[in-house]
């Protein structure tokens, strides 16, 4: 176990489950977050995804706002705003809109994907591709506007100039590593669903990293699957949720998030098919002591300064004590690994 703090924080993506309005869906996301407020989690991330009819992450920086302002002290942000989808020039407008009305609570996240399917993506933006092999550009494009000497362009984002808004590299491949240690920016790997390249991504990135005016060192952000109950039955029993939400993303028949079954034979199978086990390998299920066991190799082996959790789960109330419950895991690691 190391013997720094490991941070914990939440990857939300306002999920919309069978039988729930969009706005009481808004409103458990918030729920969420105030909750996740008092556990101690430090971030609490929106995604941005589009045409899921079970994902109402879509206005990302809309919801950011909505959060941001029935919260305190946690920091919210994008996990993340998918930059080819949009102007770099307008994400910093909005990003330096909220950071000047949550000072030092907010946090931008950048991703390369388009967070949808292909036509989506075309009917966000006709260049999509193009848009997307000018990733790093963006990048840079997004923090001259956020800088002071900016105000010397004939191009400004004049709300984003001087404003703190940490940016951060979201990534599932090398690319990414790559990206992000010549940037020396924080990096985010979507471990919760992209498994496969999350040692070799995150040992180029620390190998390969370079100090910049934000970053000293390497911090590596890590998305786990965390589903915790009382007992290992019931949390397999909530599993089946993201289990079939899973099979609707292979089958192509996507649905609202379904309510909680047992544990059948037949999902356990589905859960041994190599590119569901893959997807899931990380997906960490069961009671606390359960969980806890996992998260701990987890950290022993992948030395993650963060661990961000993604928890889908049919009922708002299962999901905030399966998070309450994952704030105690991690304040009893930490604890553990001072001692």
């Amino acid at each position: 176990m190391k013997s720094t703090h490991t941070v914990y924080s939440i990857l939300e993506l306002a999920l919309v489950s069978e039988g729930h309005s969009l706005k009481q869906t808004f409103n458990n996301s918030l729920k969420l977050a105030q909750k996740a407020e008092e556990f101690g989690y430090t971030r609490f991330w929106l995604a941005e995804h589009h045409n899921a009819v079970n994902i109402a992450s879509s206005a990302t920086s809309v919801l950011i706002g909505y959060v941001a302002e029935g919260t305190k002290t946690i920091r919210v942000g994008s996990g993340g705003i998918m930059l080819p989808n949009h102007s770099p020039l307008i994400v910093a407008e909005q990003f330096g809109t909220l950071g000047s009305l949550y000072p030092n609570r907010i946090d931008l996240g950048l991703g390369r994907a388009p967070g949808t399917d292909r036509e989506t993506a075309q009917a966000i933006r006709s260049d999509f591709m193009q848009a997307a092999h000018s990733f790093p550009k963006d990048i840079e494009d997004i923090q001259q506007y956020f800088s002071l000497d900016n105000a010397r362009s004939k191009i400004r984002a004049t709300v984003a100039e001087g404003v703190e808004v940490p940016i951060y590299i979201l990534g599932s491949s090398t690319d990414s590593a790559h990206l992000s240690a010549k940037k020396g920016l924080p990096y985010a790997f979507a471990s919760h669903f992209a498994t496969i390249h999350l040692e070799e991504a995150t040992t180029i990135y620390r190998e390969k990293f370079q100090p910049s005016d934000t970053l000293k060192a390497p911090y590596v952000m890590a998305g786990v699957n965390i589903i915790i109950a009382d007992t290992d039955e019931e949390a397999e029993s909530y599993a089946t949720s993201l289990i079939r939400m899973f099979l609707g993303i292979f089958t192509g028949k996507r649905e609202y998030m379904q309510p909680p079954t047992a544990m059948t034979q037949e999902f356990r199978e589905i859960m041994e098919h190599p590119q569901v086990h893959q997807m899931l390998k990380y997906s960490f299920v069961g009671s606390k002591a359960t969980v806890k066991a996992q998260v701990k190799g987890f950290l022993e082996k992948t030395k993650a300064d963060e661990l961000i959790a993604v928890t889908n789960i049919y009922d708002i109330d299962h999901r905030i004590r399966s998070y309450e419950l994952f704030a105690e895991i991690m304040d009893e690691l930490n604890m553990e690994s001072k001692a």
